[in-house]
């Protein structure tokens, strides 16, 4: 994508100008010049922001996965596509290159096809990084079944719900995974969450770690033996541009998760022009992106964006504080690495060690820097830049989320300027803008709101699986004509963004979103707690951490604290996942509450954070004292 990777300043704004002047020519040529179709679209765009419906290359038929990998096989046949680095530093890295790569998927999408997988359905991936992840992915593209990956860190609950909320028919998954020194039985968690699952038929067993376990008769199958049988040859299913790709879930603010749907022909444009441009991607260049391919993040920047540019991407199965915490930078020396991509929290986590761990490797070969998932801090942003990047290196702190398919605002190395906790100016194509409380937008800099964007992308999520109506509401009531983000940020007097954090009742942790329902939903659940609520506060090394105010009933039995505390985590550990366990628990005798019943989560998180001479007017609460009795036992 060489021939529309922006160089320099000037020629970013001349092709912002355009992208904004003309939005259906600028795409119209980016997708026309880039990418293999096997027919023309009749129609660049249409689209209506109160419906809410979009429509990017209409007409248009493709495989994505013609354009991830047969065009390459020609000139790039022998070059390493995915560069697989296992959990144990002993175990040999995998090279595989774009014609085993081809072969591994055509086999792939065969097994899928010879058990009933037809296009349309829908296919449960819940594997670790290993390279099965991205060849089932792939292979699902291949034949037009909608693949919806499941990080494999969810419960058996959390998985079963995605399972029947898109009627999956198959899973694929592995007899377990390793974890830095762990191993984890992903298998077992797949068969708990089964039991709830009518419409599975078929369960697809990847062998890792080699362990003992149960497979169901006439429906669990092991993966390799069924691959062997298979050929490799499987010409790819002719989708339509507006055809679903994945359905990939996201936390909602309320209850249930939300199946964020995007399609095939937008989202491949978009996100391999942004990757060729975030990452100034060469040809000879590696890239490395240490996000799960169980979140967007790892869908448009490892496996898609990466191959649709002919790109090498590495896939790390571990951690980066095993065997210990230069692992990272081991892995960049190793493979001589070019642009390394990774979140806040690994960086705050490592700038906390000593710095030996960094000092011992070789990090020449690195060209740029990325930040995803949350705003980096200041202080984390300069760690990295001086002792990752030697000030040598541009740090691309990217905006977006699963909604938006891919980057939305972001620096451009060595064209736009870069600026600490700030993600800086919006991407070709993206028209954001400041709206206050009110619906008004805020004109001009210096300036802080809402953050909306007013004008479609090609990667945007089109709806949420069976529930346009809940998309609508969430993205594009509060502030009518525009896609509502969900984040606040503010725009400095250089016209570049800054993200201030969530606006709703989502945390983010680790760079996981977190609705604070389903998590209070699920303390609610144990026998002794009346009613519980959740808020984030400042963490040095997660960004945000949680911290849960439980009111319990009258009886509680003999049960210590400590138990009780145990017990609640254990219960968000089982019905939501680990990476939802409360950092502090504190017990209260109510929660502040207005006249109509409300929670007052404004005042517990100014207590979390402790801020306890500054929580506003409290007389009009039902319950004004309790506020008094929470500030004298807060856990700060």
């Amino acid at each position: 994508m060489s021939n529309f990777q922006i160089k320099g300043l000037a020629n970013y704004k001349s092709t912002y100008q355009k992208s904004v002047d003309d939005p259906k020519a600028f795409w119209d040529a980016v997708a026309a010049e880039n990418f293999v179709w096997q027919k023309k679209w009749d129609k660049t765009l249409s689209w209506d922001f109160e419906k809410p419906e979009v429509k990017w290359f209409e007409g248009a038929k493709l495989n994505i996965t013609e354009n991830c990998i047969d065009r390459h096989l020609e000139t790039r046949g022998d070059k390493t596509a995915i560069l697989f680095e296992p959990n144990d530093p002993n175990e040999k890295a995998l090279h595989i290159s774009y014609n085993e790569l081809s072969d591994r998927v055509n086999r792939f999408a065969n097994v899928l096809k010879s058990n009933g997988i037809a296009k349309g359905d829908r296919v449960c991936i819940y594997l670790p990084m290993i390279p099965e992840l991205a060849v089932a992915v792939l292979a699902c593209a291949r034949i037009g079944a909608i693949h919806s990956v499941v990080f494999a860190g969810f419960s058996s609950t959390a998985l079963a719900t995605r399972i029947n909320d898109s009627d999956c028919k198959m899973v694929i998954t592995s007899d377990g995974s390793f974890r830095g020194d762990k191993t984890i039985d992903l298998k077992s968690i797949v068969d708990d969450a089964l039991l709830d699952c009518p419409v599975v038929a078929t369960v697809l067993v990847a062998k890792r770690i080699g362990s003992n376990i149960q497979m169901k008769d006439g429906r669990d199958k092991w993966l390799q033996p069924e691959l062997d049988a298979a050929s490799p040859i499987c010409p790819p299913e002719v989708m339509d541009a507006e055809d679903p790709l994945f359905i990939l879930y996201t936390s909602g603010s309320t209850g249930m998760p939300k199946g964020m749907v995007h399609t095939t022909a937008g989202y491949m444009v978009y996100t391999a022009y942004t990757f060729s441009n975030v990452f100034q991607y060469q040809e000879e260049d590696v890239y490395w992106c240490t996000a799960d391919i169980g979140w967007i993040t790892g869908h448009s920047y490892i496996v898609y964006g990466p191959l649709a540019n002919g790109a090498t991407t590495v896939m790390f199965e571990g951690t980066p504080s095993y065997p210990d915490c230069g692992r990272f930078w081991q892995i960049v020396e190793k493979h001589k690495v070019n642009q390394f991509y990774t979140a806040p929290t690994a960086i705050r986590a490592l700038a906390k060690e000593s710095l030996s761990n960094v000092s011992g490797h070789d990090l020449s070969s690195l060209k740029v820097l990325g930040t995803v998932g949350e705003p980096i801090n200041e202080e984390a942003w300069h760690w990295y830049d001086e002792y990752i990047g030697k000030q040598n290196c541009p740090i691309v702190d990217t905006w977006w989320q699963t909604e938006t398919g891919g980057i939305l605002i972001s620096p451009i190395p060595n064209a736009t300027k870069t600026k600490p906790t700030y993600a800086t100016l919006p991407l070709p194509g993206i028209q954001p803008a400041l709206f206050d409380e009110n619906g008004v937008e805020l004109n001009g800099n210096n300036q802080e709101g809402r953050l909306c964007i007013k004008h479609p992308w090609p990667s945007m999520a089109r709806t949420i699986w069976g529930n346009h109506n809940r998309y609508r509401e969430t993205y594009f009531s509060a502030f009518p004509g525009t896609y509502f983000t969900g984040d606040g940020a503010l725009r400095d007097e250089d016209g570049l963004y800054r993200i201030t954090g969530r606006v709703d009742d989502v945390i983010i942790v680790s760079g996981h979103n977190l609705g604070t329902a389903p998590i209070e939903d699920a303390i609610n659940e144990h026998l002794f707690v009346a009613e519980s609520a959740i808020v984030g506060y400042p963490h040095e090394i997660k960004g945000s951490a949680l911290y849960g105010y439980v009111t319990l009933k009258d009886t509680v039995g003999d049960m210590s604290e400590e138990e009780l505390k145990t017990e609640i985590n254990a219960l968000i550990a089982k019905l939501i996942g680990p990476i939802a366990k409360l950092d502090k628990i504190q017990f209260t005798n109510g929660l502040p509450k207005t006249r109509s019943g409300k929670i007052m989560r404004r005042i517990l998180r100014k207590i979390a954070c402790g801020e306890m001479d500054n929580l506003g007017d409290i007389s009009t609460l039902l319950n004004p004292e309790v506020v008094e009795s929470i500030k004298e036992s807060a856990l700060v």
